[in-house]
């Protein structure tokens, strides 16, 4: 950055500042942590009698030292940067859109608690309760990477209020998680294979968006992609963030290509979540479980994790697959 000329070119060198930034914070927290430990453990060796209270005192820095651990596992090319999500109500009729609804809850607060800054950009209220879709960014270092975690197939069993008997039911829920690009980033779309339809849009909005046909849904018709946007102000706007979400997908379905490639020439079969099979189940009746299926990782605290307790579940998916126990 020292070098002559360095800011001649000044697209190459934003990046390059950037990343330095974001070396230098981890740099200066890994300092921190190693500072903290050391005065701990000194404290320790000069009065052993206070273990107790120096764990209790040492528990933020286990947590950070995860954390920084966490982002040493990314190397993906969009790992660093933000993320757009979409939630997907599947099998489970009103139960599956209340519990789509309920992942959405979940997701705001573990991003909260992570000082992620969450923008929700769609959200498509169900008939009865609950919403049949929603789409989000989560704004903040390595969110996309961390978030890969969760693509897939959440199944939720528990006694259903929508239920009069309370008898027990299933619902699925899918989440997607692409890479939220530059408004510059070129991906080579052809309009000819887009549908765009717009819409009333639904919800909470104020009487702009009850009373004009602002929201927009954009089909990509080669692979069946369907973004809708529905928050922003005019129909234009819409376009616009949908047509940046909808290059997200594209970019996130790549990845999940190549991923898929990679896996059969290692023979095995890529964890993308978007099989058959759950990817995490949260079992709130007849016991109190959620399992990750992919790690084997659970907790009996359902309250907990639904509240946005995800970091422990997070943290061991990351490992498993940087020490190549998922493919």
């Amino acid at each position: 950055m020292s070098a002559a000329g360095f800011w001649d070119d000044q697209e190459r060198a934003q990046k390059i500042s950037t990343e330095h930034n974001r070396v230098s914070k981890r740099l200066e927290l890994y300092r921190q942590l190693t500072a903290d430990f050391e005065d701990a453990a000194g404290l320790f060796e000069l009065e052993p009698d206070l273990a107790d209270d120096i764990e209790r005192s040492i528990v933020p820095l286990r947590r950070e030292l995860a954390r920084l651990q966490e982002a040493a596992l990314f190397d993906g090319e969009y790992d660093a940067g933000d993320a757009v999500v979409t939630l997907q109500s599947g099998t489970g009729g009103t139960d599956a859109q209340d519990w789509t609804e309920m992942l959405l809850r979940m997701y705001e607060r573990w991003a909260a608690e992570r000082g992620f800054k969450v923008e929700l950009l769609e959200a498509s209220p169900g008939e009865e309760a609950g919403l049949k879709s929603a789409t989000f960014t989560i704004g903040g270092e390595n969110a996309y990477g961390i978030l890969k975690a969760e693509r897939g197939k959440h199944r939720l069993v528990r006694q259903s209020p929508f239920d009069q008997a309370h008898r027990r039911h299933t619902a699925f829920a899918t989440v997607i998680v692409a890479p939220l690009l530059p408004d510059d980033t070129d991906v080579e779309i052809d309009e000819g294979d887009l549908k765009i339809d717009t819409y009333r849009a639904q919800g909470a909005g104020g009487q702009h968006v009850n009373k004009t046909d602002s929201a927009v849904r954009i089909t990509h018709l080669p692979t069946g992609i369907v973004v809708a946007i529905q928050n922003e102000r005019s129909q234009s706007a819409n376009k616009q963030t949908a047509m940046r979400v909808l290059k997200a997908r594209l970019v996130e379905r790549a990845e999940e290509e190549r991923e898929a490639m990679l896996a059969k020439e290692r023979g095995g079969a890529a964890d993308t979540g978007f099989g058959g099979e759950s990817i995490r189940s949260y079992v709130l009746h007849p016991y109190q479980l959620v399992k990750d299926n992919r790690t084997g990782h659970e907790t009996g605290n359902t309250q907990g994790v639904l509240d946005g307790g995800l970091d422990p579940f997070i943290h061991e998916y990351l490992l498993a697959r940087a020490a190549g126990k998922i493919v």
